[in-house]
């Protein structure tokens, strides 16, 4: 892999990090590994507890759930930095995330250069937020260059950030080949005739939240079921856990789907390979993800994704290529309903994934792409 230009010190702070396992803290520890193996100096702040790991600062309150905030964490964080003193203070945010600016003002204060990255879709009660800290605190006066994982997301930062702040989309980062469909070998012609006879097979990936709208994803699946021809099985699999998961249960009961839905729970990266090495279509209703790596994940796996057109997804799906999007639900039930029916429609969007690969996820890509970020970060200190 080619890394960058020389070596680079980088202080990443985050509110939440390894042992927690969750969509920031995952890409964070990967943008991580890959940094380092591309020969740079990396260390890791955060509010999350757990054992000592190489190049991690553990900045830890005792506070109720372990949540991962820390009253006085911008001191902390101005020692370590001024003990430290990186190249770049590369700051990770989602929605809320009290720790990572603590991390932004410490950076400030030591006027070091600093990349802040926004790991999710600001609605617009978060923009007003993010509009009043802005007044208050005046932090487009501190040079920082902002990221985004996608156009969506980047869309209402922007807004927030005005003229005098960069805001760059630089995509969520993912080993590609890692997902990549096995080829089938040349003497499994039976295999492949009994796979075609068998249920049209649809596949969602992701935390069982409310935010997420999962009891909704249920109801897409029953409407699309109703669209489908009966003499069409079909099969689906939600991947995933979490507090929606007795809800879900009670609604598949309630509505006569346990037959043909299953919630198998959480799965690891090896276990959801081997489910999207059977899936026909891959679903990702949530109108505000900012990015939606599960999806990419399915879309490097050769599956036909359908997604909302206002999505993250719509980076790198798009409309009747990679997969189908929609704008409202009724046009994601069409969408799944019409990938069930047309098996050519499936084939031919499979063999494009398949044949083709998302380049602006692959590691390389998004490696470049920060570098451009601290190098410009970096430009603005001095």
């Amino acid at each position: 892999m080619r890394g960058y230009p020389g070596s680079v010190r980088i202080l990443h702070v985050s509110d939440c990090y390894l042992p927690r396992l969750g969509g920031i803290e995952v890409q964070v520890a990967d943008l991580i590994r890959m940094q380092r193996e591309a020969g740079h100096e990396v260390e890791v702040a955060t509010a999350t507890p757990g054992d000592p790991l190489p190049g991690v600062h553990r900045i830890v309150a005792k506070l109720p759930f372990d949540l991962p905030v820390h009253p006085a964490g911008t001191g902390h964080l101005l020692r370590l930095m001024t003990a430290r003193r990186p190249d770049v203070v590369h700051v990770h945010t989602g929605a809320v995330s009290p720790f990572a600016w603590m991390g932004v003002r410490a950076a400030a204060r030591a006027r070091l250069p600093m990349v802040v990255t926004v790991h999710s879709m600001w609605d617009p009660v978060t923009a007003g937020v993010y509009r009043g800290l802005r007044l208050l605190f005046g932090w487009e006066r501190w040079r920082l260059v902002g990221t985004a994982v996608s156009g969506a997301a980047a869309r209402p930062i922007r807004a927030v950030a005005g003229p005098g702040v960069p805001v760059h989309v630089v995509s969520n980062g993912l080993d590609v080949s890692g997902w990549r469909p096995v080829r089938v070998p040349d003497g499994a012609a039976v295999r492949d005739a009994v796979s075609r006879a068998a249920a049209v097979h649809v596949v969602a990936v992701g935390r069982l939240a409310p935010r997420k709208h999962p009891v909704r994803l249920l109801r897409l699946l029953k409407e699309a079921r109703a669209r489908v021809p009966s003499e069409v099985p079909l099969r689906a699999t939600i991947v995933g856990d979490g507090p929606a998961r007795a809800q879900m249960e009670r609604y598949l009961r309630v509505n006569g789907m346990t037959g043909w839905v299953s919630l198998p729970g959480r799965y690891s990266r090896e276990q959801i390979r081997e489910v999207l090495a059977s899936a026909d279509v891959f679903v990702a209703p949530a109108p505000r993800e900012s990015f939606g790596l599960a999806a990419l994940e399915a879309r490097s796996a050769g599956v036909p994704v359908v997604a909302r057109a206002q999505s993250g997804v719509a980076d790198f799906v798009h409309q009747g290529k990679e997969g189908l999007l929609g704008r409202s639900f009724d046009d994601l039930v069409a969408a799944v309903a019409r990938l069930a029916r047309d098996r050519e429609l499936r084939e031919s969007i499979a063999a494009h994934n398949r044949a083709t690969e998302p380049v602006a996820s692959s590691w390389p890509a998004v490696l470049e792409g920060f570098d451009r970020c601290y190098e410009q970060a970096r430009a603005l200190r001095r």
